[in-house]
């Protein structure tokens, strides 16, 4: 039951987060396989920036097995690489924040997410998207970078 109201409070904490996107899950690689419960993984997943039409990322991050993995229970670990690339013309909004978050997934129970914040480097004309963990490890979070200079968009 407590679980249950932790689950509930996070999906309504995603709801007023109502700017980041939804990712598709382009799939997964077996890493470990378990006999009870499900394999540990590595899943890839896309998405579009919800607001820089022409961006694509792809994550890819480590999902724990087990029989509490399965049931969601589980902790994922903080290991996520990021890979952002131009996927047709970029149109930039009338005022680009310098900063705001795109994307955001749970990765246990408890408060620990994966987030991708955007950055705008004006200065050279480019689009930073960086991976964080919410959770520290080792006294720093993990992430992962990725950039995406805006240019003109080649007609096939």
């Amino acid at each position: 039951m407590k679980y249950r109201f932790f689950r509930l409070l996070f999906i309504a904490a995603l709801a007023v987060y109502g700017n980041s996107a939804q990712a598709d899950e382009v799939g997964c690689v077996t890493t470990v396989w378990k006999m009870i419960g499900a394999n540990h993984k590595v899943c890839v997943d896309a998405f579009e920036d919800p607001k820089i039409s022409g961006v694509t990322c792809h994550i890819s991050q480590a999902r724990t097995g087990g029989i509490s993995g399965g049931l969601g229970l589980a902790e994922d670990p903080s290991q996520f690489s990021l890979a952002c690339r131009q996927t047709g013309p970029i149109s930039l909004p009338a005022r680009l924040p310098n900063e705001e978050t795109v994307f955001s997934e749970d990765t246990s129970i408890l408060f620990k997410a994966t987030k991708i914040v955007r950055l705008w480097d004006a200065k050279h004309n480019t689009l930073v998207y960086l991976a964080i963990s919410r959770k520290l490890i080792e006294g720093a979070p993990a992430n992962s970078i990725s950039t995406v200079p805006v240019m003109p968009w080649a007609k096939p």
